[in-house]
């Protein structure tokens, strides 16, 4: 049963014969949204995805507080069995208006609302059509559902297409899936070409804003919004773990037919509900974006900041500035000794290596937050300096 597991085991066998541990680190304490205790050692935190850095909010975390207080720490079952909570209606509602969209449904992990909604969307007798750098829960949901599922080259329009033109009258009934910033290399989708592609065809898009929701567009709605295309898109899925500081996900669209996932989705009607906690902190997080451009403005001269001190010392970064900011390196050996060599610096990132990674790439990526001082990033850039930025050149 476990002989499945050797090549995982020789790998962390590997990676530990050097004395580095990038997946064994425990932070010991979280000092605010951007600092925290390693090996008893105070950190910059800069692999978190606390985009806005909400997680200590005030008023979020006072909203949650007052919710265990009124309504206990759980909902100990599934909304189909135990019911909803008015908190779980009201942030729906709430979720859809910030969307200008009719309909919202809530998941318990950001993860679970790509599964539920895959799952229940696209069945046996379905084609998607997906960006080939999608995130593994596009990929679970569409094996949970049984879709014909096909790949388009990564951000590609022409590909697309070339592809959609392939399958004739079918395209009509495919769903194409997209991002909108992609998480491990922090690139953008060129939204605007592809929904023009899309309606080209008749096919319906949906569009995962996990890592642009609170950064991107005007009134940070994500990629949908700064492309223009929010009234033209059929599904948008987010998560709650990144831009608004707790955990959990949801589905907004104009489809009415969206309410029947709450009966058709396994993920959904077989997992607990979120605990009334998350439920109030995320309220109170949405109404912070839907209120406050400072957070938005903050995160973009944070993340110009850092892909500008890292550009000018010679690293070789994925992608345009963004709240992800990735550096490529030509070796796992070189991006571990570098992912050590900035820890002992006390700046703590992400390491990422095949075969997570798009193309086999090896990277170091750091995640931007509103709640960063210019200090914090001019820390971390002297950090990527003191290592050396010969190490960083791609082969």
């Amino acid at each position: 049963m476990f002989d499945k597991f050797e090549p995982i085991a020789r790998v962390r066998r590997d990676i530990e014969a050097s004395g580095i541990d990038p997946l064994g680190v425990p932070i010991e304490r979280i000092i605010s949204a951007t600092e925290g205790v390693i090996g008893g050692r105070r950190m910059i935190l800069a692999g978190t995805n606390n985009y806005l850095g909400l997680t200590f909010d005030d008023d979020c975390v006072e909203a949650a507080v007052d919710a265990v207080r009124s309504q206990g720490t759980g909902t100990t079952g599934s909304r189909m069995a135990n019911g909803s909570y008015d908190g779980h209606m009201a942030l729906e509602a709430e979720l859809a208006a910030f969307y200008e969209m009719g309909h919202g449904v809530v998941f318990s992990t950001g993860y679970q609302a790509n599964l539920g909604m895959l799952a229940a969307l696209a069945g046996p007798r379905d084609t998607v059509m997906l960006d080939a750098d999608c995130h593994a829960s596009i990929y679970d949901g569409l094996k949970l559902g049984g879709a014909k599922t096909l790949l388009f080259k990564h951000n590609d329009p022409a590909d697309l297409d070339k592809r959609l033109g392939r399958l004739g009258e079918a395209a009509q009934h495919t769903l194409v899936v997209v991002e909108g910033v992609y998480s491990m290399l922090g690139d953008m989708a060129p939204l605007a070409e592809i929904v023009a592609v899309v309606k080209k065809h008749g096919a319906a898009i949906l569009v995962d804003e996990a890592h642009s929701m609170g950064i991107v567009g005007r009134h940070g709605r994500g990629v949908v919004e700064s492309a223009g295309v929010m009234d033209q898109v059929d599904f948008i899925v987010g998560t709650f773990s990144k831009s608004l500081g707790a955990a959990g996900g949801f589905c907004v669209s104009p489809h009415a037919e969206l309410d029947m996932i709450r009966y058709a989705s396994r993920p959904y009607i077989f997992t607990a509900s979120p605990v009334p906690a998350v439920i109030a902190s995320v309220r109170a997080a949405l109404a912070r974006l839907r209120d406050d451009d400072s957070l938005r403005d903050r995160i973009w001269d944070n993340a110009n900041r850092l892909h500008r001190g890292l550009s000018r010392a010679g690293f070789n970064l994925a992608a345009p500035p963004g709240p992800v900011v990735a550096a490529v390196f030509d070796s796992r050996e070189t991006a571990l000794m570098f992912w050590q060599g900035l820890l002992d610096r006390g700046v703590y990132v992400n390491l990422m290596l095949p075969p997570a990674t798009p193309g086999g790439k090896c990277l170091i990526r750091a995640s931007l937050s509103a709640a960063h001082s210019r200090q914090q990033i001019d820390h971390i850039v002297a950090a990527f300096k003191d290592i050396g930025a010969p190490l960083a050149k791609a082969g």
